[in-house]
C-alpha cells in the first residue's frame, strides 16, 4: 500500500470513530445454543470480548462490540441461544445447563425454581430485542452438527416476524473450504443462501463482512433518499426575553401562533410550527423562551423558568439554523454573547436578526454600516453570520429571515471539491507560510480534505500539528471563508500529524487483513 493512501486510511478510521455508538447500525448474531455465536462475535470485533466455551447457554445477555470493515462501521450484537419453543421447560433447562444450586446459597428452593424457570424466556427476550434493533441479522447454524429442528423453527420465526430485514445465513465450523461447501449445502432447505464460514480460523468471514456491508449500503441508500425527500430544515428563534421572538414567528406564519406580550417570560415552552416559504420549501420554526443569565434564573428561584431556558438550549441543539434575535436599541449585551458562544459550540448555522429596527431614531445611510460594525466587534464569535434587520410591528423585512436561513442551510450542507480545497490551501500557504520555531522547524501541509458537513469539517494532514499555532489556524479559516464561502455556518479545521497518521495507517492495514489469514480482524481504537 502506497504512503499516499495512508492519510486516506487514517481519515476513514478517524471519521468513522467520531460516530456515537447509538447512531451506528446493529448487526445481530442469532441462532440456537452452541453454534459459535460468541466466537464469531469475537472474530468480528477483535479480542476476546465474549466468553467462548464449548458449552451451551454461556451467553445470556446482549453483548455489544464496535467494529468496522472497509468504510463501514457498525455495532455487532452477540445474543443468547434461541431455544426450540416446542421443548419442555426441563429440557430447556438441561440444554442451557441452568442449575438450581450453584450460586443460589441462602435462597429458598421455591425462589430458585421460579428464577430458573424464567431464565430461558429472559434470554430469548434479549435475543428478540437485538433482532428488533438490528439492520442486518446473521443467522448462525452449525455445519458440523448439521440441520436441526431448532434451526427450522428459528427460520420460521425470522421469516414470519422479520421478513422486512436482511437475513444472512452463515454456516459455522466449516474450517475446510472444500468440505464447507458440502456442509453448507444441507441448509439450502431453509430458504436462504448458506455461506460457509469458520469463526475459529476466520475462513469466509471476509466474504461475510462484504455481504453485510453491501446490505448496509442498500439500507443507507434507501434511508438517505427517504430522509432527503422528507427533510424539513428547522429554524430556532432564540434570544433574551422580550426582544420580539414570538412576534417574528407570528409575522412569518401570518397568524397569532404564539402569545405576544410586553411581559417578559410569556413564552415558556419551545413551540414548533411548520411553515412553507415563498419557494415552496417547508421549514420547522421553533419559538423559544427568553434566555436570561444563569445567575438571574437561579436567584429568581423559578423552576419553570429554569426548565424553559433548558428547553431553549435543547431547541438550539436540535435545530439546523438559529435566528439570534437582538433588540436594536439595546444592541449587544453580555447575555447575547453567551448565547452566540453556545450556537457556535453546537456547530449550528446562524443569522443575527436585529429586531425593532424602527425604534432607532434619525436613521440615515450610514446607520446600518455603523451598527453592523458594532455588532461584528462585539459578536466576534459569529463574525460569519449574516445580519437581517426587521420590524415585526409592520412585518417589514421579516421574509428576509427565511431567505437568509435558507441560504445558510445550503452553505452548511455544501461540500467543497478536494481539488478546489487543496488549491485554496496551497495559495494560502504560498501567501503566508507557517511560522518557524526557534529550532528552525516549520509546519508542512501534505493534504487536506472535507470530512463532514453540518457543520463543514476539514482535515489537514501535516508533518506536526504542534507547528501550527492558533493564530495561523485562524488565518487558514479566514482564507477558506474568503475564497470558498460558507457564510452563516461555523467551519471546523482539524489538524492531524503525519506521524500519527502513519501509525494509524499501519494499524488499519492490520485491521483489514483477510480474516482467513493468520492475522486477526480487530477494530480500531
Amino acid at each position: 500500500m502506497s504512503s499516499e493512501s495512508t492519510p486516506l486510511l487514517y481519515l476513514a478510521s478517524w471519521i468513522l470513530f467520531q460516530i456515537p455508538d447509538h447512531l451506528l447500525p446493529r448487526i445481530a448474531i442469532v441462532g440456537r445454543p452452541n453454534v459459535g455465536k460468541s466466537a464469531l462475535f469475537n472474530r468480528l470485533v477483535g479480542g476476546s470480548r465474549a466468553i467462548v466455551v464449548d458449552e451451551p447457554g454461556v451467553t445470556r445477555d446482549r453483548l455489544y462490540g464496535r467494529s468496522f470493515w472497509g468504510d463501514h462501521e457498525f455495532m455487532v450484537v452477540d445474543t443468547g441461544g434461541v431455544m426450540n419453543f416446542s421443548k419442555s421447560q426441563a429440557d430447556v433447562m438441561e440444554e442451557l445447563a441452568i442449575t438450581t444450586s450453584v450460586g443460589m446459597d441462602g435462597i429458598s428452593l421455591a425462589s430458585r425454581e421460579a428464577a430458573v424457570a424464567r431464565m430461558p424466556s429472559m434470554i430469548e427476550r434479549q435475543a428478540v430485542a437485538a433482532v428488533e434493533e438490528a439492520a442486518v441479522i446473521i443467522f448462525l447454524v452449525d455445519g458440523q452438527a448439521g440441520l436441526m429442528a431448532a434451526d427450522v423453527e428459528i427460520t420460521d420465526w425470522l421469516r414470519k416476524k422479520y421478513s422486512n430485514k436482511c437475513i444472512i445465513l452463515a454456516v459455522n465450523k466449516c474450517e475446510s473450504p472444500r468440505k464447507g461447501l458440502m456442509q453448507a449445502s444441507e441448509f439450502w432447505s431453509l430458504g436462504f443462501s448458506p455461506m460457509p464460514i469458520s469463526a475459529l480460523s476466520g475462513t469466509g468471514t471476509g466474504e461475510l463482512l462484504d455481504l453485510v456491508c453491501s446490505e448496509l449500503k442498500n439500507i443507507e441508500a434507501l434511508d438517505s433518499s427517504e430522509v432527503e425527500e422528507n427533510y424539513v430544515p428547522s429554524i430556532a428563534i432564540v434570544g433574551r426575553p422580550n426582544v420580539g421572538k414570538s412576534s417574528i414567528l407570528n409575522a412569518l406564519v401570518g397568524e397569532d401562533r404564539t402569545i405576544v406580550s410586553p411581559i417578559s417570560g410569556t413564552t415558556r415552552d419551545a413551540i414548533d410550527t411548520e411553515f412553507t416559504g415563498p419557494d415552496g420549501q417547508k421549514y420547522m420554526l421553533i419559538d423559544t423562551a427568553g434566555i436570561r443569565r444563569r445567575a438571574a434564573v437561579a436567584s429568581s428561584g423559578s423552576t419553570t423558568e429554569a426548565l424553559s431556558v433548558n428547553r431553549a438550549f435543547r431547541a438550539i441543539r436540535r435545530s439546523d439554523v438559529v435566528a439570534l434575535v437582538i433588540e436594536a436599541m439595546a444592541c449587544i449585551t453580555e447575555q447575547d454573547c453567551r448565547i452566540a458562544e453556545r450556537i457556535e459550540r453546537e456547530g449550528k448555522g446562524c443569522i443575527i436578526v436585529v429586531n425593532k429596527w424602527d425604534t432607532i431614531p434619525n436613521k440615515n445611510q450610514q446607520t446600518t454600516t455603523y451598527y453592523e460594525q458594532d455588532v461584528r466587534e462585539k459578536l466576534r464569535v459569529l463574525d460569519w453570520a449574516p445580519i437581517v434587520y426587521s420590524t415585526t410591528t409592520n412585518g417589514h423585512s421579516v421574509e428576509r429571515i427565511i431567505t437568509a436561513a435558507s441560504m445558510v442551510e445550503k452553505e452548511r450542507s455544501r461540500r467543497l471539491g478536494t481539488s478546489i480545497l487543496n488549491q485554496v490551501v496551497q495559495e494560502a500557504l504560498a501567501f503566508k507560510p507557517p511560522p518557524r520555531t526557534r529550532g528552525g522547524k516549520r509546519g508542512r501541509v501534505y493534504y487536506s480534505t472535507q470530512a463532514a458537513i453540518r457543520p463543514p469539517t476539514f482535515v489537514f494532514f501535516v508533518n506536526d500539528a504542534k507547528l501550527f499555532p492558533e493564530t495561523y489556524r485562524r488565518y487558514m479559516e479566514k482564507q477558506l471563508r474568503s475564497n470558498a464561502g460558507f457564510p452563516g455556518t461555523p467551519i471546523r479545521l482539524l489538524w492531524r500529524s503525519r506521524r500519527r497518521a502513519d501509525n494509524e495507517g499501519k494499524s488499519a492495514r492490520i485491521n483489514v487483513q483477510a480474516p482467513g489469514s493468520s492475522g486477526k480482524l480487530t477494530s480500531a481504537t
